[in-house]
């Protein structure tokens, strides 16, 4: 009985060698098979194999073909967000026609598609076909986009002549760049453009792709296109022009400003003739055919001064776009804030420091932005020379501010317990593992915030970043509209990107007693019939006060110290006072100075594109020089509002007493009109000033002249009239009996608001 129940048992047990058996057969009859078709795989390739040299090649192709295709998948990386850009613009109906007037009514230029000037390709002459295609892209109608050979011919001569003298760029890489992208010199750019460039060579056929390159190439001038070119140039139609003229405007596509005949004429001939040589070894024309072209050059038809502002001409039609978004106009006329005479001091003034001091001390560009305490922009300058680089960086460039972003920290701590007479420690100071140092690398022990930031002190301005709240000073510039800066230890001084308009517009909320200022460039924009679309007057929200007067009127003071006892002692000016910040951005890549009187509000930057460092050169030093120079230059009378916080300067104390006596002097006849203070003329030598007293002397003294039928006979002459008595000359500062003196008008008061100074500007009485 027991034997049967133990025999039950195991017959329910696993048979655990019968499955370990069954694995082991299984897997040796898997790996039996492996080897069988390993072997026959191996067998076939066999057949294939390849020794030597062809081996090494073979590698070599499966290699390059791996890598080529990692390439690509980058390439295409930066491609996709370009397509989207390309799709976004590929409709050229809904672009805009803009003509611009300045502040007076003055047409200064034109942007966008400029349907009245465009020219049908067929209507263009064969011979300024055949001169672009000769200089700028011979194999135009044979590439798809991007000429390899030619690109590769370039790379070639360029390393041979150790610069750059030949463009490896088709017309299509060109209008892409034109139409799509930024001037900016970048890889990435390049890349962007090469592929843009095959897009449109999808879209377009070969003939619309160069009609769109002729109607969109700057040529110079403010000239937008070869038919608005042959206008400004010769006064001609581009239906019109000769082979001599032809070749000129071909040459000015490659640099537009350098080779421009109302500009160089003597570079601009020697350009079209080697345009000309061009023709001949395409073969377009023989030698015969572009003999009297040589011997004949174009002659352009002058114009006196074609200074045109193209900087603030681009950024105001970024802002007319802006304005008329999803309305059906698209042809317009805007009115702008812009003021060709400060232009063209502020144009002045920065061109001729980089030439000046710019190879010496490598610096080789920089910008100026200049405002009224409204925010209306009278002159921009974004860079040396805008047939050069297109690049406005004034509204594009973002550079480290430096210490010139102390400003916003100050007024911070202001409206948080300090005070300009609170007293601080110049000493260490830590932000986790990071820690500032001061310029001049050590420390000075305890001052007053007005000293700390008269001598740009770094420790001290951490340490109130620290104390008062960064997130604090990131708020307050998100009232002026600056909300892209991150909050990081190196905040305060300056380690986040601004551009120069944003940055002047929010030292302009200190000039303006704390309004809010918005940087604007347009003041009205009408239809062709004359319907106004927009008006800045009627369409803007009203200023709001955004921060407390008496904050503001402390830190101006405090600024002011800058620029009297600190290192802004470069911005002086003699005649009112100036406040304002200097800044130097790390290893010196960057220098600004920010600054402000009663009337103006500018900004200058100096630097490299290529973010290089300049050889020590501080904010304290070009950048207040240039902008010292332009803003004497830019006020044109001593009639100058008061900063808010300051007491009213020497000067205008003077010129207010002498309005209020000439006014009251104007309402009696009996008294002499009050001649303006000699020393508050600033523009009048003391020579011209006596030439010019001597020289109204001699007219009082002359004999009046008689007309002809009233003139006695010449035996009878008039008995010489007895010489007036002089009278006597006006104290500086006197006032007319009964006359007081005028108030100055103070900066930012909401009553001169609506009208700039200049335009309130007294007449001489």
């Amino acid at each position: 009985m027991r034997d049967i129940l133990q025999g039950s048992r195991r017959t329910k047990l696993v048979d655990w060698r019968k499955i370990d058996s069954s694995i082991d057969a299984g897997l040796y009859t898997t790996w039996t098979r492996f080897r069988d078709w390993w072997a026959g795989y191996s067998s076939f390739f066999n057949r294939f194999e390849i020794k030597g040299f062809p081996r090494a090649l073979n590698e070599l192709a499966c290699e390059s073909l791996t890598l080529g295709t990692g390439a690509l998948l980058v390439l295409l990386a930066f491609a996709l967000p370009s397509f989207e850009v390309a799709q976004g613009k590929i409709n050229l109906s809904d672009e805009y026609s803009v003509t611009f007037l300045d502040r007076y009514g003055n047409e200064i230029g034109k942007r966008g598609l400029l349907r009245d000037d465009s020219v049908p390709l067929n209507q263009i002459p064969d011979h300024m076909i055949k001169a672009t295609l000769a200089t700028e892209d011979r194999r135009f109608f044979e590439h798809f986009g991007v000429d390899i050979m030619g690109t590769f011919r370039a790379m070639a001569e360029n390393a041979r002549s150790d610069a750059v003298v030949q463009g490896g760029s088709s017309i299509t890489q060109q209008l892409a760049k034109n139409m799509f992208l930024s001037p900016e010199r970048s890889l990435g750019r390049k890349v962007k453009e090469a592929f843009i460039a095959v897009y449109l060579e999808n879209h377009y056929t070969k003939p619309e792709l160069l009609k769109l390159y002729f109607d969109r190439a700057y040529l110079g001038g403010g000239s937008y296109g070869v038919e608005a070119a042959a206008q400004y140039y010769f006064g001609k139609s581009i239906r019109e022009v000769t082979l001599a003229e032809a070749a000129m405007l071909s040459g000015m596509f490659k640099a537009p400003t350098r080779y421009a005949p109302h500009i160089n004429i003597a570079a601009s001939r020697a350009r079209a003739n080697e345009v000309l040589t061009n023709m001949v070894e395409a073969g377009y024309l023989s030698e015969g055919q572009v003999y009297g072209a040589r011997m004949n050059p174009a002659k352009i038809v002058e114009r006196g001064d074609s200074n045109t502002p193209d900087y603030f001409l681009d950024w105001a039609f970024e802002e007319v776009q802006r304005l008329l978004h999803g309305k059906q106009n698209h042809i317009v006329v805007a009115r702008t804030t812009v003021d060709l005479g400060l232009q063209k001091a502020g144009e002045t003034a920065l061109v001729d420091a980089i030439k000046q001091y710019g190879r010496s001390r490598n610096f080789n560009n920089g910008a100026l932005v200049s405002m009224e305490l409204d925010g209306a922009v009278r002159a921009m300058v974004g860079g040396k020379d805008y047939g050069e680089s297109q690049f406005n960086r004034v509204s594009h460039a973002y550079r480290q501010p430096g210490s010139s972003f102390k400003g916003y920290v100050y007024l911070t701590a202001l409206q948080n317990g300090f005070s300009p007479n609170s007293v601080l420690s110049d000493g260490y100071v830590s932000c986790g593992r990071w820690s500032p140092k001061n310029y001049s690398g050590g420390f000075r022990g305890r001052m007053t915030l007005r000293m700390a930031l008269a001598k740009s002190i770094n420790t001290i301005a951490v340490k109130l970043s620290l104390q008062a709240g960064r997130e604090k000073v990131l708020a307050d510039l998100a009232k002026m509209g600056i909300t892209h800066l991150k909050k990081t230890c190196s905040l305060a001084l300056g380690d986040n990107g601004m551009t120069p308009l944003e940055h002047t517009g929010g030292y302009a909320v200190f000039a303006a007693g704390g309004l809010e200022v918005r940087p604007y460039a347009i003041e009205e924009i009408r239809t062709l019939p004359g319907e106004v679309l927009y008006n800045h007057e009627r369409d803007e929200p009203p200023r709001k006060q955004i921060f407390e007067r008496k904050v503001i009127e402390q830190l101006n003071t405090m600024l002011q110290a800058v620029v009297t006892e600190g290192t802004g002692k470069a911005a002086k000016l003699d005649y009112t006072h100036s406040a304002g910040k200097t800044g130097t951005s790390s290893a010196y890549r960057d220098a600004w100075f920010i600054g402000f009187t009663g009337q103006y509000v500018t900004g200058v930057w100096v630097g490299n594109d290529d973010f290089t460092p300049m050889s020590r050169v501080t904010g304290g030093s070009y950048p207040a020089q240039v902008w010292g120079t332009y803003m004497k230059a830019a006020h044109d009378t001593d009639n100058i509002p008061t900063i808010p916080g300051l007491e009213p300067h020497p000067i205008q104390v003077a010129e207010s007493a002498r309005l209020a006596a000439a006014r009251a002097q104007t309402a009696s006849t009996e008294t002499p009109v009050v001649a303006p203070p000699p020393e508050s003329v600033k523009d009048m030598t003391t020579a011209t000033r006596k030439a010019l007293e001597t020289l109204s002397g001699l007219l009082k003294d002359a004999r009046t002249l008689i007309p002809s039928d009233a003139r006695p006979d010449r035996a009878e002459a008039p008995a010489p009239k007895p010489r007036a008595e002089a009278a006597p000359k006006a104290s500086l500062v006197s006032t007319a009996p009964g006359a007081e003196a005028e108030p100055l008008p103070q900066a930012g008061a909401q009553s001169a608001q609506s009208a700039g100074p200049r335009d309130n500007a007294p007449v001489p009485q």
